[in-house]
C-alpha cells in the first residue's frame, strides 16, 4: 500500500510530500510528477516517483495498486479541461481499486466560475464507485501575500471584493488537513469545508501590511471590470483575469467566509493566521 500524491512537485503537493514524511516511511510514499528531473530531490530521500501528466491519460494507466490512498490535487491550468484531465486519475483509481482518493476542491458554498470544473471533477469521482474525501480548500494567504512587493510598490491593495471577508489559510495547513485525511481512518464518503479560523477583509488586510512593513499601504476598491482590467494589463491572460474575477464577485458575496472549523479539527491545532504569511512575504 502507498499513499499516492499527484502535482507533488505544485505549491501545495510540496508541502503535503514534506509533511508525510513525518508521518510515514519513505517508501511507502509516491510523488507523481511530470518528470523525472521534478522529483529527483524526492527520490534521493527514498519516495518513490512516477512520472504522469494529467494531459496524457495513459501515463496513469498502472500507477496505482489495490490498497493506495490517493491525493488528486487539482490541475492549475484553469482554462484547460480539467474535469477531464482529473477523470484521467479517478478512472485509472478506479481500475486499480485503491481504498481511497481525496479530491482538493473548492467550498460546496463558491459559486464562481472557478468552481465549476471542482463541481464536475467531484460529480465524476462519486460516479466512479471509488470511497472519496472532498477537501474543499479556501483561498489560500499566499494567493495575495506572494504579491506583496507589487503591493508595496504601488502603496495600495487594488481589489474588486469591496468589504466581502475572506478565512483564508496558509498552503501548510491545508497540507496538514490532506496528510490527517490520508493517514488517517474513518473519513471515507466525507465532504470537508476548509479555511482558517479568522476572516478578514482587504481594508484589513491593507492595513496590517501598512503596520508590518512600516509605510503606508491603502486599500483601493475597484469593479470587477477595473479589476480585470488591471489584471491584464499586468499580463495575465484575459480567461484567467475573467476567472478571477468572479472570485472578487463571490468574495464580496462572503462565499469565501467558512465557518465550519474543519480545518482546524483536522489538523487539531488553530490555522496560521494571515498576519504570519504577510510577515514572511515581507522576510522574502
Amino acid at each position: 500500500m502507498s499513499i499516492v500524491v499527484t502535482g507533488a512537485t505544485g505549491h501545495l503537493g510540496h508541502h503535503v510530500v514534506e509533511q508525510l514524511l513525518e508521518k510515514v516511511p519513505a517508501e511507502q510514499i509516491t510523488a507523481v510528477v511530470r518528470s523525472e528531473e521534478k522529483g529527483a530531490g524526492l527520490a534521493e530521500r527514498g519516495v518513490r516517483i512516477a512520472v504522469a501528466d494529467y494531459n496524457a491519460p495513459e501515463t496513469f494507466d498502472g500507477l496505482f495498486s489495490a490498497g493506495d490512498k490517493v491525493l488528486l490535487i487539482s490541475g492549475n491550468e484553469v482554462t484547460k479541461d480539467r474535469p477531464g484531465q482529473h477523470k484521467a486519475v479517478i478512472d485509472a483509481a478506479a481500475a486499480a481499486g485503491v481504498a481511497l482518493l481525496a479530491y482538493t476542491s473548492a467550498p460546496s458554498g463558491l459559486t464562481a466560475s472557478l468552481a465549476d470544473d471542482h463541481r464536475a471533477t467531484e460529480k465524476i469521482l462519486f460516479a466512479s464507485g471509488l470511497p472519496w474525501v472532498i477537501l474543499g480548500n479556501g483561498w489560500y494567504h499566499e494567493n495575495h501575500t506572494e504579491n506583496l512587493a507589487r503591493v508595496l510598490e504601488q502603496g495600495a491593495v487594488v481589489q474588486a471584493a469591496r468589504e466581502g471577508r475572506i478565512s483564508s489559510a496558509s498552503r501548510a495547513d491545508y497540507a496538514a488537513a490532506a496528510v490527517a485525511v490520508l493517514t488517517g481512518e474513518g473519513h471515507e464518503n466525507t465532504r470537508y469545508d476548509l479555511g482558517g479560523d479568522e476572516a478578514w477583509s482587504f481594508a484589513e488586510y491593507a492595513a496590517e501590511v501598512s503596520r508590518l512593513a512600516g509605510r503606508e499601504v491603502a486599500f483601493r476598491p475597484v469593479s470587477v471590470e477595473e479589476y480585470v482590467r488591471a489584471l491584464v494589463d499586468a499580463g495575465l491572460p484575459g480567461p484567467m483575469a475573467e476567472v478571477l474575477g468572479g472570485v472578487e464577485a463571490s468574495t464580496e458575496k462572503g462565499e469565501l467566509v467558512v465557518t465550519t472549523g474543519d480545518l482546524s479539527r483536522l489538523i487539531g491545532r488553530p490555522t496560521a493566521p494571515i498576519t504570519d504569511a504577510i510577515e514572511a512575504a515581507l522576510r522574502g
